[in-house]
């Protein structure tokens, strides 16, 4: 029975890597899979899923305007298609998290959905909330602050260095300009005493 699964965390916990493995574990045993990720996020390169660990794979690209039951209807005609995978979920419309419900439900193809689920403030992402409220099952991937409690929460530093507390909801980065953390550490960082 075909499912709309979201697996969310905070930044560079590994989502990218589980979303890859998981498709190789489909190609390797003789099974095609159906790969998208946002064009909004090009860091790896346009149309391209890969993790910082070094692991990739090219991707179909969604934005705002995209019809992803369309897509997955046009790609399961095209061929046989064992399971969906979409990277970046939160940069999904609740209207897109609808169709891939429909897909699951109507095409009868898995649907697995990585992401974050808040954003640098401590809020949903839009895409992230419709999934928590729609998907079938969730799993959480957990990674650590470093204080080596589960890091629930990302800060977004400004060029000082300093977490900010204002801003666009969507600034694509890594490392550099990102950091997971508790949600002790993450009050700390913003100034939440």
């Amino acid at each position: 029975m075909a499912k709309l699964y979201f697996h969310y965390s905070t930044m560079n916990a590994g989502k990218s890597t589980m979303l890859l493995q998981a498709a190789y574990n489909y190609h390797e045993g003789g099974m095609q899979t159906y790969l998208l990720t946002a064009r909004l996020d090009h860091r790896a390169g346009q149309a391209r899923i890969a993790s910082r660990i070094g692991i990739g794979s090219p991707a179909d690209i969604f934005d705002g305007e995209s019809d992803l039951y369309a897509k997955i209807a046009a790609r399961l005609a095209a061929g046989p298609c064992a399971c969906v995978f979409l990277d970046e979920a939160q940069f999904l419309s609740r209207e897109q998290v609808w169709q891939l419900a429909r897909a699951v439900d109507d095409l009868k193809v898995p649907v697995m959905a990585y992401g974050l689920r808040v954003d640098f403030r401590g809020e949903l992402f839009p895409g992230s909330a419709a999934l928590l409220a729609l998907a079938d099952e969730m799993r959480e991937v957990r990674t650590i602050c470093h204080c080596g409690k589960k890091a629930t929460m990302v800060v977004r530093k400004g060029a000082d260095g300093r977490a900010l507390r204002d801003g666009d909801q969507v600034q694509i980065g890594g490392n550099e300009t990102y950091v997971s953390l508790c949600r002790r550490h993450w009050r700390e960082a913003v100034g939440d005493a």
